[in-house]
């Protein structure tokens, strides 16, 4: 317990306290301080510049007033859409794909930042949703996940714990809300959203040398990647020119991250990043 708050503390973490976590580390269910209602305004893939997503300004990844930023979730939606769900999952993914890899890359710092950041940038919010769709709290394995990372256990312990979450990840899919929509389309809509989230991030990167932006955008690419590489053959049946898309845009997010480090030079022109995200967006509209 102590250590976990020293970590917290460290960290600045103070809204992942407040929205419940310390009960959630005494084995109670962390409930109170959840917030209702859309996370930055708007739906995810149209929140602030930045992690939330697109749209205008471009931010460099940090939180931003009113909400927009990181995390960018839309809470009250994730109730009743399964896309809206599912990207909240994505989100938490995302970072923890990209802290076991950062981890793995020596960045034990980072990974442990981005172990944590998921409490307070999507779940303390998704709290109410999990619990009307029965998900039992499961923050306290990201909690584990960042102090493994930040006391420098090995990444066999790491990983293990990067495991965990993913397995509680994967149950929390499970119960997603129910809609007419086939399970492609909820699938482009999710990995549509995360391409725009990667793309988002790798706009900002020309002009903000630090590692964060980058971490995240990787971490958006390459949980876009998982997903259509696990629905691709359902989305090429309905949607051709969606699949082609996503197929474009994954390609090009893998030459503008190549890794969990950061490169000395961008090898990507952020437009054309831009282009295949936008690209993605219009064929999963159609």
């Amino acid at each position: 317990m102590n250590s976990t708050l020293k970590l917290w503390t460290q960290l600045g973490l103070g809204t992942a306290l407040a929205g419940g976590l310390l009960a959630a580390c005494g084995g109670e269910a962390g409930g109170e301080g959840a917030a209702t209602g859309t996370v930055g305004g708007e739906t995810a893939a149209t929140a602030g510049e930045g992690e939330g997503g697109s749209g205008a300004g471009e931010g460099g990844g940090g939180e931003t007033a009113g909400g927009e930023g990181e995390g960018g979730v839309a809470v009250t939606d994730a109730a009743t859409d399964p896309v809206a769900y599912g990207i909240a999952l994505a989100v938490a993914e995302a970072h923890v794909v990209a802290a076991r890899d950062a981890y793995a890359a020596g960045k034990k710092e980072a990974a442990a930042e981005m172990f944590a950041h998921p409490v307070s940038e999507v779940l303390v919010d998704m709290d109410p949703v999990f619990a009307k769709l029965g998900v039992k709290d499961f923050k306290e394995l990201f909690t584990t996940a960042s102090l493994a990372a930040n006391d420098g256990k090995s990444v066999a312990e790491v990983g293990k714990a990067y495991d965990a979450i993913i397995a509680a990840l994967r149950g929390a899919a499970q119960k997603a809300p129910k809609s007419d929509a086939t399970s492609a389309k909820v699938a482009i809509g999710i990995i549509a959203d995360q391409i725009e989230r990667s793309s988002a991030m790798y706009r900002t990167l020309p002009k903000n040398d630090s590692y964060e932006p980058y971490l995240d955008g990787y971490g958006f690419a390459k949980v876009a990647a998982s997903a259509f590489a696990t629905n691709g053959a359902a989305i090429k049946a309905e949607n051709p020119a969606a699949h082609t898309r996503i197929t474009e845009a994954l390609g090009v997010l893998g030459q503008a991250y190549p890794g969990a480090a950061r490169p000395a030079k961008l090898s990507v022109e952020p437009g054309a990043v831009s282009g295949a995200s936008a690209k993605v967006m219009l064929a999963a509209a159609g």
